[in-house]
């Protein structure tokens, strides 16, 4: 599919079935209530179409529709990974002796309904000047997949889905925490730190309706179901923060959080997208979430209503909206608070992909209080590169950083240049205008680098 092709550079080396993929977060208080009546409703919602439908019919209709059914998920969500990174490229150099080891993964997974990948991300940052220090490096081994263990037959799957990582630093300060260290209230590739062995995955994911309903419950990572964004992967497009999940501006949780989430298509244009989960989870000892979830009680939860065009293209013609809140956080000191988000891409002649995002954030520990990013991704040689541009103007969060502090203004530029079939390189160019914590510097340069080779 043309949409396909745009975010993952890539065109399908064979059908790949197509499901709603979303995540899973939580339990009571009156606002853990009403989030659970919303996924009845939804549930309600969707069910009714397969209800007194004759079998044979219905089956064969399941089978249809997955194959049809665009995932809900983020473009990082496992099966969203695994179908990316199974498609076959149009690259500069052609890794043919990795050909058998792909085949056998093609085939496994036809088999036993068994998908799983293994990548290593590194990445590099280097700025024009620093309050400490003034670059960063890190590296990042992940092992994932996801299993069909039951409903094969009718579409209506259920499956183990993991991800495992080691994550690990090159240098005194890591990618994440380096925008700090310039001034700079907000991050580069959030996920590179040095955590080491950690859970970011560990769920179940239950499709109902031929894939009109998906249910997840375990261990989650909350940008696989927030506000959705098909240029927002820190893996593959944009490195700033400001142009990922939330703009900066929602007060996201670890990864690994206990918790529900659900996610239904309502019609043919029409998705919703329900959560809650551990506010204070710790991917590096997930297990811990089992007593912060029932006996703590600090949650974060969300809705997101959006519209698209056609379920199949619902990262690239999206417009929707997100609300958030975040309980108080008494293991970092971080507030409650809440917040609301809007997006809205559009794809034009299967190359340009224009964006407009922006969020507000009452409190809750956010990076910045209100942010609005505006830019381009643009496939600059189809099957294979590409190019994104963004603009974002920040105001940073005065109960995160204190009061008085000036608006800042960021830049990104990328190049994602499929090298090799299983391998991508993306240089980066930022711009930072008025640091808000450097009040010495007018801007900073940064460059970066990130490469990315997948088995």
């Amino acid at each position: 599919m043309v949409g396909t092709e745009f975010y993952t550079g890539s065109r399908n080396r064979k059908p790949v079935n197509r499901g709603a993929a979303v995540s899973a977060p939580g339990l009571p208080r009156s606002r853990a209530a009403r989030l659970v009546r919303i996924l009845l409703y939804i549930v309600a919602a969707t069910f009714p179409s397969a209800v007194g439908a004759q079998e044979a019919d219905s089956v064969a209709a399941a089978k249809d529709t997955v194959r049809a059914r665009a995932s809900l998920g983020s473009p990082d969500q496992v099966d969203n990974q695994l179908e990316s990174d199974a498609q076959t490229k149009d690259p500069l150099v052609d890794f043919g002796f990795l050909d058998r080891y792909l085949g056998f993964k093609d085939e496994l997974k036809e088999s036993s309904g068994f998908g799983f990948g293994i990548d290593y991300t590194a990445a590099y940052f280097g700025a024009s000047a620093g309050l400490e220090a003034d670059n960063a490096g890190s590296g990042i081994l992940r092992l994932f997949g996801a299993w069909d263990l039951v409903g094969q037959e009718s579409g209506n799957t259920g499956a183990f889905v993991y991800k495992i990582e080691h994550r690990h630093a090159y240098s005194d300060v890591t990618p994440k925490f380096l925008g700090f260290n310039l001034g700079y209230a907000g991050m580069f590739a959030a996920p590179f730190n040095d955590d080491g062995f950690r859970v970011t995955n560990l769920y179940w994911r239950q499709k109902l309706d031929g894939g009109r309903f998906a249910l997840l419950g375990g261990f989650l990572d909350a940008t696989d179901y927030v506000d959705i964004f098909g240029l927002g992967s820190p893996w593959l497009h944009f490195m700033n923060l400001a142009f990922s999940t939330g703009a900066a501006s929602i007060a996201l949780p670890n990864d690994g959080l206990l918790g529900l989430a659900g996610a239904a298509w309502l019609s043919d244009h029409m998705y919703a997208i329900a959560s809650i989960g551990d506010n204070g989870s710790d991917p590096t000892d997930p297990f811990s979430g089992f007593d912060r979830f029932f006996n703590v009680n600090e949650y974060f939860t969300s809705v997101e209503v959006g519209w698209t065009t056609a379920q199949d293209r619902a990262y690239f013609d999206n417009i929707h909206v997100t609300v958030w809140h975040s309980d108080e956080k008494s293991e970092t000191g971080d507030p409650s608070g809440w917040g609301i988000n809007a997006s809205g891409t559009w794809l034009f002649e299967s190359r340009w992909m224009p964006f407009l995002r922006g969020g507000y954030a009452k409190d809750g520990g956010s990076l910045l209080e209100a942010s609005v990013s505006t830019g381009v991704g643009y496939q600059w040689i189809p099957g294979r590169d590409v190019l994104g541009l963004g603009i974002n103007w920040g105001k940073p969060n005065s109960t995160t950083w204190g009061e008085g502090l000036r608006d800042q203004y960021t830049v990104e530029l990328f190049w994602r240049w499929q090298l090799g079939s299983q391998l991508a390189v993306t240089p980066d160019l930022q711009l930072l205008i008025n640091p808000a914590n450097n009040p010495d510097e007018s801007s900073i340069w940064v460059f970066g680098v990130r490469g990315r080779f997948n088995l």
